[in-house]
């Protein structure tokens, strides 16, 4: 079994132990779940910060 991770620095999921879009470091320890369509039409994805399509956690530790 794939064990998902969430970046520290820019939430994305992916199951590397680096950030394939950023270069942070990621987390097995994260909440929540976003998927994001449209980015520039998304509220939540721009009070987030996020410009990119994409699944991202709400919360990483």
């Amino acid at each position: 079994m794939i064990t998902q991770r969430a970046c520290r620095n820019c939430n994305f999921i992916s199951d590397q132990m680096k950030c394939p879009r950023c270069g942070g470091e990621t987390s097995k320890e994260w909440q929540g779940y976003l998927i994001v369509v449209d980015p520039q039409k998304s509220e939540i994805a721009r009070k987030m910060g996020i410009q990119a399509n994409g699944r991202y956690a709400l919360r990483v530790k």
